[in-house]
């Protein structure tokens, strides 16, 4: 049980590290740092958002942007973070 419950905080951890990147990309992309019509940039940004948009869909339908930014990678990243640590009070009980 310990084993699985480690792997499953570290696969949340670094699904954070992932989200976290994602949101630095989109930064450079609006300040024009980021070209997206560079091959390698197009593919990074897709395979980063294959990886989160499946989470962040369903959050967009409730949370709208708030003076256009995003607050779904914040909520995302709470509520992960409230994942495990329920995952760590349950491995110590």
């Amino acid at each position: 049980m310990g084993l699985i419950a480690q792997l499953l905080i570290t696969a949340l951890d670094i699904y954070i590290y992932i989200i976290i990147a994602n949101v630095i990309i989109s930064w450079l992309i609006v300040f024009d740092v980021v070209n997206i019509r560079n091959p390698k940039a197009a593919n990074l940004i897709c395979l980063l958002e294959k990886v989160t948009d499946p989470v962040y869909k369903p959050l967009r339908k409730y949370i709208p942007p708030i003076g256009g930014i995003d607050l779904t990678p914040i909520i995302i990243i709470f509520g992960i973070y409230l994942l495990q640590n329920i995952i760590l009070r349950l491995l110590v009980y």
